[in-house]
């Protein structure tokens, strides 16, 4: 498959990773760096190492799995390591993971020393869709997800499909929601398809591809996030909040995915009753969810502990909740404020499902 191409790199779909000698050969970095998760260091690395055994000159960095780790505490680990092994400004990190790590990877090169270059190696659904491809880099902050960070490109992204082969299916699951999420604020046509795959192991190349490129035509539209890219938020309003809630009070916390499929349903519930989202759209939203991701236990009492961390999200104007929502399949609507008293029949509907 060709590469995408976005404004000041292209995404590489590649198996061999040759794109990535190629581009270490062209480049000339003085010191290449590795960095990995836990489970990706195990999982991952050997496989990159086996397509590129000519890549023998690097430091490896490790974190700790898990987004409850995205935070500026270990930003600092990856600056210390890059001091201690004496990186300078003509350095690259190669992040090698999910959408923690290249999401603080991201962050960690863009600030060190003002800046050196990054290369975005996404190992799962969720990244290779969603995180590593438009520029954001970030870590959370008192549970407030993505809320320091900076708009920094990559000097390219490289979606090797072979690394999903390492996931459990919990974690592609939880990717395929952004899927989904395409096809819903974007292309009718592309959500049918997917949606009507029996298991997301089955995905295609070719539909990953079609995801990726749905996003990257949004995000060259609007870089920097100050209209139409506020369309890739649906479902996230409501699902951040969902998810930091999770990771502090559940033993088992939701995925970012398994949030966000959770946050769609309700966002498409207010999609409805305020911009006038069909209930034929609503009601398949709706079961497209439940039948990948199931339901979660909203517990009663924690709405407005909910609203309290919605309403620290980066997205709001002047204290008012920003939403985006569909108002049909294929098409998405942006900065629309919603009262908490509708929020919170949001979280009712779901319930009642």
């Amino acid at each position: 498959m060709k590469p995408i191409q976005n404004s000041s790199y292209e995404v590489f779909f590649d198996n061999s990773l040759q794109s990535l000698h190629q581009l270490l050969a062209k480049k000339k970095y003085s010191k290449v760096f590795i960095l990995t998760d836990e489970m990706t260091g195990q999982y991952c690395l050997p496989v990159l190492q086996e397509k590129l055994p000519e890549l023998t000159d690097f430091d490896l960095i490790e974190v700790p799995n898990g987004e409850e780790n995205k935070t500026i505490d270990f930003c600092i680990g990856i600056w210390q390591m890059l001091l201690e092994f004496e990186a300078d400004r003509n350095a690259v990190l190669i992040n090698l993971g999910g959408g923690v790590v290249t999401d603080m990877g991201g962050f960690a090169a863009s600030t060190f020393k003002r800046g050196i270059d990054f290369i975005q190696i996404p190992t799962t659904l969720l990244s290779q869709v969603d995180a590593s491809v438009g520029g954001k880099t970030g870590v959370d902050l008192n549970e407030v997800k993505n809320i320091i960070g900076t708009f920094a490109q990559p000097q390219a992204v490289i979606i090797a499909p072979d690394f999903l082969k390492t996931l459990d299916h919990r974690q592609l699951v939880s990717g395929f929601a952004e899927v989904i999420k395409h096809g819903i604020i974007a292309d009718a046509d592309f959500f049918n398809e997917v949606v009507q795959l029996e298991d997301v192991n089955n995905i295609s190349e070719a539909q990953i591809y079609r995801s990726v490129e749905i996003k990257n035509k949004v995000v060259i539209a609007d870089p920097f996030e100050k209209g139409l890219r506020k369309t890739l938020n649906f479902g996230h309003s409501i699902g951040h909040a969902i998810e930091s809630w999770s990771l502090k009070n559940d033993r088992n916390p939701l995925l970012h995915g398994e949030a966000i499929a959770l946050g769609m349903i309700c966002e498409a519930y207010l999609a409805h009753e305020i911009i006038g989202l069909s209930q034929k759209d609503l009601e398949i939203i709706t079961s497209t969810f439940l039948k990948f991701f199931g339901k979660y236990s909203i517990r009663t009492g924690i709405e407005q502990e909910l609203l309290e961390i919605m309403k620290n999200d980066k997205k709001n104007i002047s204290g008012k909740i920003n939403f985006s929502l569909p108002d049909q399949l294929g098409n998405c609507r942006f900065d629309i404020f919603i009262s908490e008293s509708q929020i919170k029949d949001s979280f009712n509907f779901y319930r009642d499902l």
